[in-house]
C-alpha cells in the first residue's frame, strides 16, 4: 500500500513538472514571439513611394530654420510639408499617429490605455471610413501627400519608427482632426468624470471642461484707430510649449493660390491660423456648452437595453482590443466593452449607463474648412468657408488688407429643448431631449467692422469684443447655449489700452500686446485687495509678506520684487470661472513661499525674473508675464523655488497692411523650427529674443526667402 502510494506521488510530481514546463515553454513562446511582433519589419512603403515622383515640391528653410514650401499643386506643398515637419519633430508626430491610430498603450505602457479606448468608444474610424470619400477630392489630395510626405521621412529611417503606424494614409490625417478637436472642449473630463462619479456625471462637466484651453488672445485695429492708417493683427494662442499640441511654424506656396505663413499642429497637412497676402485670421479658445450627458433608464431585465420614447432599445455593444505594452516588447491584449445608444458613446459605471452628446459628433469637415478658409482672398470667401460650420468651437478674428475687421462666436450651439434643465445630467429616455441640429452660422455672435474699428477677443465673452456699439445683443442668446460670460484680465487690460487710445502706432500696438499688468478690475487685484483687508498676524516675517504684497504694482516685469511672492501665493488662473477666494489657503500659501523663498533666495523680495524662467537645453532665462496677462507665461514648480515656463505666448504673429495695402509680418517662437534634435542649431535659437520680447521678420516674398535662405532641397528627388 505504501509502495502503491510512493509510486503514485512520483507519478503526480512528473505530472507536474511536465505540466510546468509546458507552461515555461508556452510562456517562452509567447515572450518570443512578442519580442519578433516588436521587432518584425511589417512597413511596406512600397505603395505610397509609387506616388513620390508626381510631386513638384521645392523646400526653403531660411536662417532660422523655417520651411518654406514651394509647389506647383496644393498637394505638392502637403507632401513638403509633412517631409520638413517629419524633420523637425519626427518624435510628435508618431505621438500624433499612435494616438488617432488608438496604439499608444501598446508602445507607451498601461497608463495610455484610456487614450485608446477613447478612440474607440467614439467610434473615430467608422466615421472616417464611411465619409472620407464625401470631402472634396482636393483636399483628399492634400491629405494622402501629407501621407505620402511622411512615408516617405518613415522609409529613410526605418530605425526611428514605431510599430502599429506605419505606412499612413490620408484617412490617418483626416482622423486626427475628428479626434482632436472634442478634447479642445472638455469631452476627455466628462468621461473620467463618469467613471468616477457616484451621483452626477455633469456636474463637475464645466469644472473639468475649463481646464482644457490655457488662453489665447486675438488683437485688430482697423485704419480709423491707426496713426498711420494701417490694420495690424495679433495673432497668439496660447499653447503648450512641447508635445503634440505645440505650433509649429512654416509657410506654404503654391501656384493653385496657396500663399500661407503660420502655425500649424503635428499631423495637419495645411496652416490652421496665420496670414495669407489678402487677410490675417487667429483662434482663441471659447467656451459654450458643447457637451450633454444623459442618464439611461436601464431594463431591469436586461442590462443591455434602454428606455427610448416608450420603447425598450438595445445597446449597440461591442468587445474592443486594446494591446499594451507590459515590459519591453511583452505586450497584452485586453478586451473591453463599448456601448452606443441614441445619443452617442456611452459608459457604464455602479451607478448605470450614462451616455454622451457633444457638438460635431459624426463630422469629420474639419479640415476641409481650415483648407477653405486659408484659401480666401477676401471676407465674403472666408464667411463662405467658415460657414461650412465643421469646426465646433473656437472664437475666430479677422482682418485684411482692404481695413475689413470681423469676429465670430463661432460653435456649434445645440438647439436644445429649453423645457428641460441642461445644467446637470438629463434624462435619456425620449427623443424632446435629443438635439440633432445647431443654431445657424449666420445666428451666432458677430462683429464686423465696429465704428471703434478695434476687436479683441482674449476668452471673454464675445459680448464685449469691441468698444462702444457693435457688439452683440447677449438677449438674444437663450441660456441654454452656456455661452461664457465672464472677462479674463487679458480682455479687460485690452479694452483699457486700446480704448483709450484713438490713434495707435505700430509701437503702441506691439507695446500692448507685451503688456504685463494686471488690471485693477481683475479677479486676482479684486482678491489681493480682500486679502489685504483681512490679513492679521504677529509673525514678523509674515507681516514684511504681506507689506510687499501691498507695495505690488500688480506689473510682471522680470525686476519686479512683489510679483513673485503674489503670483505664488494667489496662483492667477488663466479664466476667472477657475479662481477661488480662499483667505485661509492664500494666508498658508504665504507662509510656505516665505519659507521656500527664504531657503532658496535668503529673502522674500526676489525679482519676478529669478523666479520665472525660460528653460530649454543650455537656454535659462529670465522671462516677464505670467498668467493671464496679455504677456502670457505659465509656469510649473521646479527645484529651487524657481518656474519653468512650460505655455503660454508660444509662435505669435504680428501681421500688417499699411495704408497703401502693403504687407509686413513678424513672428516669434519661444524655442525654436526645431523641436526633437537638440544638436539643431535651430533647437533653442529664438529664445532670447522671445525672452526680450523681440519679434523677427517672416520673410513672405520668394526674394526675401533668397536673401536669408540656408538650404534647400527637394525630398524624394536628391
Amino acid at each position: 500500500m505504501h509502495l502503491e502510494l510512493g509510486k503514485i506521488k512520483i507519478i503526480h510530481k512528473k505530472i507536474m513538472l511536465s505540466i510546468i514546463g509546458l507552461i515555461c515553454v508556452l510562456v517562452c513562446l509567447l515572450i518570443g514571439y512578442n519580442f519578433y511582433l516588436g521587432r518584425a519589419k511589417q512597413n511596406d512603403f512600397s505603395e505610397s513611394l509609387r506616388g513620390i515622383p508626381q510631386y513638384q515640391v521645392e523646400i526653403m528653410r531660411d536662417t532660422w530654420g523655417v520651411p518654406h514650401v514651394f509647389g506647383k499643386t496644393d498637394a505638392d506643398t502637403a507632401y513638403g510639408l509633412a517631409y520638413a515637419h517629419a524633420e523637425d519633430d519626427f518624435e510628435t508626430i508618431q505621438e500624433f499617429l499612435l494616438t488617432i491610430r488608438g496604439k499608444l498603450a501598446s508602445v507607451m505602457g498601461k497608463d495610455l490605455a484610456p487614450y485608446d479606448y477613447y478612440v474607440q468608444l467614439f467610434r473615430i474610424w467608422d466615421d472616417v471610413n464611411e465619409k472620407y470619400d464625401a470631402l472634396s477630392s482636393d483636399i483628399r489630395s492634400v491629405c494622402e501627400a501629407y501621407a505620402n510626405g511622411l512615408n516617405l521621412y518613415a522609409s529613410q529611417h526605418p530605425q526611428l519608427l514605431k510599430r502599429n503606424i506605419w505606412p499612413v494614409k490620408g484617412t490617418d490625417i483626416v482622423a486626427g482632426f475628428v479626434h482632436k478637436l472634442p478634447l479642445f472642449f472638455g469631452v476627455d473630463g466628462v468621461l473620467n468624470r463618469i467613471y468616477q462619479a457616484e451621483k452626477n456625471p455633469k456636474a463637475a462637466q464645466s469644472e473639468l471642461g475649463f481646464q482644457q484651453g490655457i488662453g489665447s488672445n486675438f488683437l485688430a485695429v482697423g485704419p480709423n484707430r491707426s496713426a498711420d492708417g494701417a490694420t495690424r493683427v495679433a495673432i497668439n494662442t496660447h499653447q503648450p510649449w512641447e508635445g503634440p499640441m505645440a505650433w509649429y511654424e512654416a509657410h506654404v506656396v503654391s501656384e493653385e493660390g496657396l500663399n500661407l505663413y503660420g502655425g500649424l499642429f503635428p499631423g495637419s497637412p495645411i496652416v490652421l491660423l496665420g496670414h495669407n497676402q489678402h487677410l490675417a485670421w487667429g483662434h482663441t479658445v471659447n467656451y459654450p456648452d458643447l457637451i450633454d450627458v444623459y442618464e439611461l433608464e436601464i431594463n431591469p431585465n436586461d442590462p443591455n437595453e434602454y428606455r427610448f420614447d416608450g420603447q425598450w432599445r438595445s445597446l449597440e455593444i461591442r468587445k474592443v482590443p486594446i494591446e499594451v505594452r507590459l515590459w519591453r516588447n511583452f505586450r497584452w491584449t485586453f478586451h473591453r466593452e463599448t456601448l452606443w445608444s441614441a445619443h452617442g458613446p456611452a459608459l457604464r459605471n455602479a451607478n448605470g449607463v450614462y451616455a454622451i452628446r457633444y457638438a460635431g459628433i459624426g463630422e469629420i469637415g474639419q479640415v476641409e474648412q481650415w483648407y477653405r478658409m486659408g484659401k480666401a482672398k477676401n471676407l465674403e470667401e472666408f464667411k463662405a468657408a467658415m460657414r461650412l460650420h465643421a469646426i465646433p468651437m473656437f472664437n475666430t478674428g479677422y482682418a485684411d488688407r482692404e481695413g475689413n475687421l470681423y469676429y465670430v462666436y463661432n460653435a456649434l450651439l445645440p438647439l436644445r429643448n429649453e423645457q428641460y434643465d441642461w445644467s446637470g445630467c438629463v434624462k435619456g429616455n425620449s427623443s424632446s431631449t435629443l438635439w440633432t441640429r445647431y443654431l445657424p452660422y449666420d445666428h451666432l455672435p458677430q462683429v464686423e467692422n465696429p465704428p471703434s474699428a478695434f476687436l479683441q477677443s482674449c476668452n471673454n465673452n464675445p459680448f464685449q469684443t469691441t468698444i462702444g456699439f457693435g457688439n452683440p445683443n447677449p438677449l438674444e442668446y437663450s441660456s441654454v447655449f452656456g455661452i461664457e460670460d465672464v472677462m479674463t484680465n487679458r480682455s479687460l487690460r485690452a479694452r483699457e489700452l486700446f480704448g483709450n487710445n484713438s490713434s495707435v502706432t505700430r509701437k503702441d500696438f506691439f507695446q500692448y500686446k507685451f503688456d504685463k499688468y494686471y488690471s485693477q478690475d481683475s479677479v486676482l487685484v479684486e482678491s489681493i485687495h480682500r486679502f489685504l483687508e483681512e490679513a492679521m498676524s504677529e509673525d514678523s516675517e509674515l507681516v514684511k509678506a504681506v507689506d510687499l504684497i501691498r507695495s505690488w504694482d500688480f506689473q510682471t516685469d522680470i525686476e519686479n520684487r512683489a510679483a513673485a511672492l503674489a503670483i505664488l501665493t494667489f496662483r492667477p488662473k488663466d479664466r476667472p470661472a477657475n479662481f477661488q477666494y480662499d483667505y485661509l489657503l492664500f494666508l498658508r500659501r504665504l507662509r510656505e513661499n516665505v519659507e521656500l523663498f527664504n531657503h532658496n533666495f535668503g529673502r522674500i523680495d526676489v525679482t519676478w525674473g529669478e523666479v520665472n524662467r525660460l528653460i530649454r537645453g543650455d537656454i535659462d532665462l529670465p522671462v516677464a508675464g505670467g498668467p493671464d496677462i496679455l504677456r502670457a507665461v505659465y509656469g510649473r514648480p521646479i527645484d529651487g523655488g524657481r518656474l519653468k515656463g512650460v505655455a503660454g505666448d508660444c509662435l505669435f504673429q504680428i501681421v500688417e497692411w499699411d495704408g497703401q495695402g502693403h504687407l509686413q509680418s513678424w513672428v516669434i517662437n519661444q524655442y525654436g523650427s526645431h523641436s526633437w534634435k537638440k544638436t539643431s542649431p535651430h533647437y533653442t535659437d529664438q529664445s532670447p529674443l522671445f525672452a526680450r520680447e523681440e519679434m523677427r521678420p517672416s520673410w513672405f516674398t520668394k526674394e526675401d526667402i533668397l536673401k536669408n535662405l540656408e538650404r534647400r532641397y527637394s525630398p524624394g528627388q536628391d
